[in-house]
């Protein structure tokens, strides 16, 4: 069966309509060759073949493998699990590094996100804008738990919010590319502690403009 319609841009129509049905075929799809085979191994036309959608609808809507992923990355994000507040700066890093290492330990989406980065760490800047506006919806949901904590007096006055919470991913995404151990939620424990030790001594308070 293949889904044909016109041209539009990706989730414009109405929600479980025919727009939504052919963009999450193709957003699956993309995102098995992307676990399956890298960046490097997208192509339009076996996307289409693959969600059984005409290679028409494909080429129009979205038009390059980037734009593919940029729309996957932005629907990841949408989906993400909403920011959990637990009451203490400990507890709310603790859920958002828990969250990071159940996606980044699951066979495909741990995939996925090696292909992307991959990607966008070589000579693609399109698939770097897409990881990186990615990584920022998903800093912002979080980031006011650090200034929730500021204001309990948890941390510092002038605490940098976002970068507490990219401090508290990165150990888990450098074990990712950097080993072949498998994350486990005490290495997501550790990075959410080694976070709120350092934002509660005042290390990720902004400097004073010169």
């Amino acid at each position: 069966m293949e889904f044909t319609e016109a041209a539009s841009d990706p989730g414009t129509a109405r929600p479980g309509g025919r727009t939504a049905r052919v963009r999450a075929a193709v957003l699956g799809a993309t995102a098995d060759v992307l676990a399956e085979q890298g960046f490097a191994h997208l192509d339009l036309a076996d996307i289409a073949r693959r969600a059984e959608v005409g290679k028409t609808t494909v080429y129009r809507r979205w038009g390059t493998v980037t734009a593919l992923v940029t729309d996957l990355l932005l629907d990841m994000a949408q989906q993400s699990v909403p920011r959990t507040e637990t009451g203490s700066l400990l507890g709310d890093l603790t859920a958002n590094a828990r969250l990071v290492r159940r996606t980044l330990a699951d066979a495909r989406q741990g995939a996925l996100f090696k292909a992307v980065i991959a990607a966008a760490a070589g000579s693609d800047p399109k698939a770097a804008e897409a990881l990186y506006g990615f990584y920022s919806a998903r800093v912002d949901e979080w980031a006011p738990c650090v200034e929730q904590a500021a204001a309990r007096g948890e941390v510092p006055e002038g605490t940098d919010a976002r970068e507490v919470i990219r401090a508290t991913s990165a150990p888990l995404y450098y074990r990712l590319l950097t080993t072949a151990f498998p994350l486990d939620e005490a290495d997501a424990d550790r990075a959410a502690r080694a976070a709120a030790v350092a934002a509660r001594a005042g290390v990720y308070v902004r400097e004073p403009a010169a």
